[in-house]
């Protein structure tokens, strides 16, 4: 069956099986995976991605349904060139650990934020509800989410992640092999 999808701002005929899940023609169909399979039953939200602007769990839409509509998935929201504020402000907040369901919590509170510029943390903890995180105890999340909304309605610029992170070379001489890393103790004898 073919299905014709605009995603992340691109065309996309597949052709597909009727009950491929979304999910799946992403990740196997168009490499995009950054959308996470996480439990196959919809409890996660490590696949949300959004469908026409409206945050969705990519495992509980069949690809054909998704046919004729624009999906965005974290690779649209923003990349290492040009993070989304959200992505920016997950990562100067600590609002990540393992990193497996950041992808689809950004992408849902992405969406929060279309619908509510500056929620309360009530109310992102409410937006946020249906993903889970195994790792972070939520508070730095929703730092993240209100930081991110901060950005996006004062028009802050986009950085990249070589902004954040700027890599530089060593200048000085690393020491020889265990120098001034080991202890003299613990070190061979006899050198």
């Amino acid at each position: 069956m073919n299905v014709d999808l605009t995603v992340n701002g691109e065309t996309a005929v597949l052709d597909v099986e009727p009950r491929l899940l979304l999910v799946h023609a992403l990740r196997d169909n168009l490499g995009l995976t950054g959308t996470h399979v996480g439990c196959d039953t919809s409890s996660c939200g490590a696949c949300t991605v959004l469908l026409d602007g409206v945050s969705v769990k990519s495992c509980t839409v069949f690809a054909v349904q998704a046919s004729g509509h624009v999906v965005t998935t974290i690779e649209g929201i923003g990349d290492a060139d040009e993070l989304h504020p959200m992505q920016e402000a997950f990562w100067s907040s600590h609002g990540l650990q393992c990193g497996y369901c950041t992808t689809g919590m950004i992408v849902s509170a992405v969406d929060l934020l279309q619908r509510n510029p500056d929620p309360s943390d009530d109310e992102i903890r409410a937006g946020l509800e249906g993903n889970l995180c195994r790792c972070t105890g939520y508070e730095n999340i929703v730092t993240a989410v209100r930081a991110a909304g901060r950005a996006m309605r004062d028009g802050a610029a986009r950085h990249s992640v070589r902004e954040l992170m700027p890599l530089h070379g060593p200048t000085l001489e690393p020491p020889p092999s265990g120098e001034g890393i080991i202890p003299p103790q613990f070190q061979e004898a006899g050198r």
